[in-house]
Formats: C-alpha cells, structure tokens, sequence
C-alpha cells in the first residue's frame, strides 16, 4: 500500500509537471510567436508627417443613435483638426430620441465650422441590416458626391486628437494601405474600467496581432471601428457596406473583405483619441463583451468549449499550480508562465498608466470574460444576442450548431 501511495504521488506529480510544461509552452508561443502582439505601443508624436502625404479630401461618417451625451465633442473634434486635408462630416442621425442632431450642430457652432457638419435623417432600418451598418452604408451614399480620397468612419463617442486624421492620411500613403485603423483609448477611470478595460484591448490585439494584420501573406483582418480610413475604391472593390451589411462585428468584417480583395490593412494604436463613453460598472463592461463573444465563436458550441479550455488552460492554470503544485517544479513552471503573463500585459497597462501590478491579475480578469462570454451564448439562444440601443443585432437564424 505505501508503495501504491507514493506511485499515485508520482504519478500526479508527473501530471502537474507536463501541465506546467504546457503553460509555458503556450505562453512561449504566446510571447515569441504570435506576431509580437503584447508589444503594442502608440504612435509616437511626429513619427509621421504631412510631408509623408499629399492633402486628401476626407468624407467623415458618424453613424449616432441617440448619442446626445457625446457626440458635440466628438464633431468639435473633428471640425478642429490640424494640417491640409479637406473635410467634410456627414452625421447620420439613426432615429435618435435626445437631440442627437442639436447636439452634433451645437458642436459644429462651438469649432466655427457648421457649413461643414451635414446632419442626415436616417431612413427606416430594412430588413438584413444593422442599424450601424444601414446609417453608414447611407452616409457613404451622400459623401460619395464629394469625390472622396477616403472615408473615415467613426464612433459617436471619438474625442479625436488634433493631429489624428492627418497621421492616419500619412500612414495610409506612406504604406500604401487601404483600410487603417486606430484601436483608441477606451474610458478608463472607474475600479470596473480599471479591471477591465486594459484587458480588452489586450485580447483584441491577440486576437488581431497588428503584425499579421498588416502582413499579405497572413490571412488574419482586424480594424476597431471607432476609428478606419478606407479608400473609396477599396470599400467598392470589397462589395461596400452593402457586403457586411449584417455582420455584427462590422469593424473586421469589412477589414477582412478589404484584404480578401487584394488590399493593404494597417492596425495600431492611439493613447492621445479616446473614447468618451463610460462604462457604469462590471455589468455595463460584461454586457459589452457579451455583445459580439458568441458571434467571434460562429455560434459553435464545440468552438465555445474550445474556447473556455483554452483560456483556463492560459489563464487560470498558472496560478494554479503555484498555489496548489503540491511541490517545487509544478509550482515554479507556474510562476515563471504567471510572470510572462503579467510581462505581455505591461506595454497595454502602460498606455493606460496603470500599475504593473494589475499584470498579476490577468488570471481573475480572465475568469469574468469567460463568464462574459458563456453568457453571450446564453443572449444568443435566448434571442437577444448582439443587443445594441434596443436592437437585437445577432439573431438566432438556426439552431444552434454543435460544430
């Protein structure tokens, strides 16, 4: 019987060593080859110049929906920024009950500048479309009379920096790209923003390394919708809004239909434009990520579950085997793994001047998004999946599929 005791011991242990073994392994791959994603960091002031560019013309599209609270600061922004390019800014106005449109005209007055705010009624949402989708597809329709070099399709809530429409034209004709596209500073100022936010920016760059994204030979497309460029004859070229007209997540949707076609993507990020919308609590955070989870995971239960056991697997063993490795290796393959954890989380912690120390926490940060997104399973199968200002934008068209 001792011997049976110490064989089981060796035996678990041997277990906890291979699962140590894995983390590390994950997190190696993690760090060194997944296109250095963890090393985000923003434009630097100055890195790129109008002397890097002709001056465009630039169609800017806000699609609002009841955006009263932000939306004069977004297109005081806008009407303010700096360098030669032309601009002209189309807000739609999707059926907004707050004064969305009075908001958007008292900011144009407040930059000096209300010739160049066009507001436009939006027309009744028809049947396939996203609300989003349908107030954009109608301001390209209205910009394209403009002659265009590019659109610009932004968020309601964008505080854009002085300088961003012009780094965004020198990125995009010094790399000859089609679609660029700035991942902004989200709000981040409450304990749940603090918790949460960094951590979402961190899983979309994973998801999205920038590197990939701007590689052609990569099949990998993302764009942040709160702020892409695009060239006219590239959104044509991709099918236009028309194509993605129902997707959910619309941002790299389209960004793959661009690189599907032959063009040129380009991902960063911006510490200096923002987004103005808080967030009111874990709720208000766990409802944005429940939003579009399921809908990343093709509505798969298999990928779903795929899914949970990865992040476990990522997140949660490490400090697993540190707190209960029963002996010195499990425990130390878990705390070198936890380590490299909190070291690819710093470079985000540090555009959101965070401490360090919150790296320690990805695991419990992890645990909530994966409670986000079983409950984004739940949405769908319920009928309210990808629910945005009282519309539901991913609803079940099946049943729901096992693989």
């Amino acid at each position: 019987m001792p011997s049976a005791g110490k064989s089981n011991e060796s035996y678990n242990n041997a277990m906890l060593i291979a699962a140590g073994l894995l983390t590390l392994l994950l997190w190696g791959y993690l760090l060194l080859a997944r296109g250095q994603f963890w090393r985000i960091r923003p434009i630097r002031p100055g890195e790129y110049s109008e002397a890097d560019s002709s001056p465009a013309r630039v169609v800017v599209i806000i699609p609002a929906r009841n955006e009263a609270d932000v939306i004069g600061r977004a297109v005081t922004s806008l009407l303010q920024q700096t360098g030669a390019n032309t601009l002209d800014v189309f807000l739609v106005d999707d059926g907004s009950t707050d004064g969305t449109a009075q908001a958007a005209r008292i900011g144009a007055t407040t930059s000096g500048r209300p010739e160049m705010l066009t507001v436009i009624e939006g027309q009744a949402l028809p049947p396939g479309w996203s609300g989003k989708l349908w107030a954009l597809q109608q301001g390209v329709d209205q910009g394209r009379a403009a002659a265009p070099d590019f659109f610009l399709f932004t968020d309601a809530d964008i505080v854009h920096a002085p300088d961003n429409l012009a780094t965004l034209v020198a990125i995009a004709e010094k790399g000859h790209y089609d679609l660029t596209s700035f991942m902004v500073k989200l709000h981040c100022e409450s304990p749940a923003e603090k918790s949460l936010i960094p951590a979402f920016v961190f899983f979309f760059f994973k998801l999205y390394p920038p590197n990939w994204v701007a590689d052609p030979r990569s099949v990998t497309a993302g764009a942040a919708g709160g702020c892409i460029l695009i060239r006219p004859e590239a959104l044509q070229k991709a099918g236009g809004i028309a194509a993605i007209r129902s997707e959910v997540i619309d941002d790299c949707a389209l960004a793959a239909r661009v690189k599907a076609t032959g063009g040129k993507l380009w991902l960063g990020a911006s510490d200096s434009t923002r987004s103005i919308r808080p967030y009111q609590g874990f709720a208000d955070i766990g409802n944005m990520i429940s939003r579009t989870a399921f809908n990343q995971l093709q509505h798969s239960v298999w990928l779903l579950l795929l899914a949970l056991v990865g992040m476990a697997i990522i997140y949660l063993l490490p400090p697993a085997l540190v707190l209960f490795g029963h002996s010195k290796v499990p425990a130390l393959l878990g705390a070198l793994s936890w380590l490299m954890m909190a070291i690819s989380f710093l470079p985000i912690l540090r555009i959101y001047r965070l401490s360090p120390l919150w790296g320690l926490a990805l695991p419990l940060i992890a645990t909530f998004y994966l409670g986000a997104t079983v409950h984004s399973a739940g949405q769908y199968w319920a009928g309210r999946g990808g629910k945005w200002k009282g519309r539901v934008q991913d609803p079940v068209r099946e049943r729901p599929r096992t693989s």
